[in-house]
């Protein structure tokens, strides 16, 4: 047993509630089980109970012991000094305030059914992926789709969080912000972070005074990512270095490390350095990108701003030095996608949150213009009849996932909490 059954035991009453008696046979009437914050200090905030004829309001801790409450310290901490009942499934040691005063406890195993017992085992059961997994079909769809928008919104705010982080870093600068997010996520999980590291070492207002020749934004993005430190013959190359020690140099930039880029396992299209060419070539077609991407409604739209290809001397190379038959290499759709889904999305989530307007429904129409992910979470949720259809739907499996099922807090997700109901 969990504690989190507990609380889901105490905040939805799943338990008798007719005779209640503390573990000292007072008589206890609840009038309020209180607030479920989920924050430091005790667990229900602000409940009212009568014990014998004395009305109370303060909180409720509940742990599975009453010895619990000294292993977690609660004894040195004045936060708990205003419990007014000690909810635990065994009582096993009196607890007192620092006056020396017992605090009441109820011991929760007398008044839960068996019915609910069994409930909560065969929820919690070991099964091959998840919990619920031979359950998921039982719930409706309004408790389905309701839960998704809760759980669409909590990844929000999840990513949302780095991005505040770096728009502090970056002076508040939301265009530059937009820079270093879009190179991240152009480098995919293998070179994700090395891009990142690369275009926080570039200060911004260099892209923009040199975004006029693509050539000198390849320069700085090959040469800040280690690609132009070997010697070549190849005169694309010579020029790419040549531009960028002259730019180091002009810029007074000082080189930052940055983890080896990989090529290893990318199909070629995905290579480096044909992403790092997309990405100059990005920022070479459209200026003020984070302006107009805030005005945009239309997935059609995105696709139109994000349509552009590498530079003239990669339509025929893949790396340097070794030419290959000559392909435009532009931006796919299904590439869009992911750059709108984490990032577009992400920072303009971020940037409403900012300037406190809740602009949530836009958001998630976007969402729902976009094609589902495909990745074996989503596959799995579809094999036990979760079917997804959209971007929307996929983003809010995944936060279920990571965050409820792989974490086992079925007591805290809406489809757990039914299930327990059936």
């Amino acid at each position: 047993m969990k504690e989190d059954f507990l609380h889901y035991v105490w905040r939805f009453k799943k338990f008798d509630t007719s005779n209640l008696e503390t573990f000292n046979k007072e008589k206890i009437i609840i009038l309020h089980s209180g607030q479920y914050l989920q924050q430091a200090g005790p667990d229900f905030f602000n409940a009212q109970i009568i014990i014998v004829n004395q009305k109370w309001a303060g909180n409720v801790e509940i742990h599975l012991k009453s010895s619990d409450w000294y292993v977690h310290h609660h004894e040195r901490d004045e936060a708990y000094e205003n419990v007014i009942l000690h909810v635990v499934w065994e009582h096993d040691a009196e607890i007192f305030r620092e006056n020396n005063i017992e605090i009441p406890v109820l011991e929760l195993k007398h008044y839960v059914s068996k019915t609910t017992l069994d409930a909560y085992q065969s929820l919690m059961s070991f099964k091959s992926w998840i919990f619920c997994e031979k359950q998921l079909k039982e719930i409706n769809d309004f408790t389905l789709e309701n839960w998704k928008e809760r759980l669409y919104l909590e990844r929000l705010e999840r990513k949302s969080l780095p991005i505040q982080d770096l728009f502090e870093m970056l002076n508040k600068d939301w265009e530059a912000v937009l820079f270093c997010l879009l190179a991240k996520n152009f480098g995919l999980n293998a070179n994700g972070e090395s891009f990142l590291k690369i275009a926080t070492s570039i200060p911004f207002n260099i892209i923009r005074k040199e975004s006029a020749e693509v050539e000198n934004i390849e320069a700085l993005l090959f040469g800040s990512g280690g690609l132009l430190d070997i010697e070549k013959e190849d005169n694309y190359y010579k020029d790419l270095k040549f531009r960028y020690f002259y730019l180091l140099h002009k810029y007074q930039i000082e080189k930052v490390p940055v983890a080896p880029i990989q090529f290893f396992k990318h199909r070629p299209d995905n290579f480096p350095t044909i992403r790092l060419s997309q990405f100059a070539n990005l920022y070479f077609n459209q200026h003020n990108l984070f302006s107009k991407l805030m005005n945009v409604r239309k997935t059609k739209e995105l696709y139109e701003l994000f349509n552009v290809s590498v530079s003239s001397y990669w339509q025929s190379h893949y790396q340097f030095d070794k030419e290959s038959p000559k392909k435009r290499k532009q931006l796919s759709k299904s590439f869009i996608d992911l750059i709108i889904i984490n990032t577009i999305i992400p920072i303009r989530f971020a940037y409403y949150k900012s300037q406190n307007k809740e602009v949530y429904e836009g958001l998630i129409e976007l969402s729902n213009e976009i094609a589902p992910e495909k990745n074996a979470v989503i596959e799995k949720f579809s094999s036990f009849g979760i079917k997804s259809e959209n971007a929307f739907s996929t983003q809010a499996l995944l936060q279920l996932k990571n965050e409820y099922c792989s974490k086992g807090k079925c007591l805290e997700c809406a489809i757990g909490i039914e299930l327990l109901k059936k």
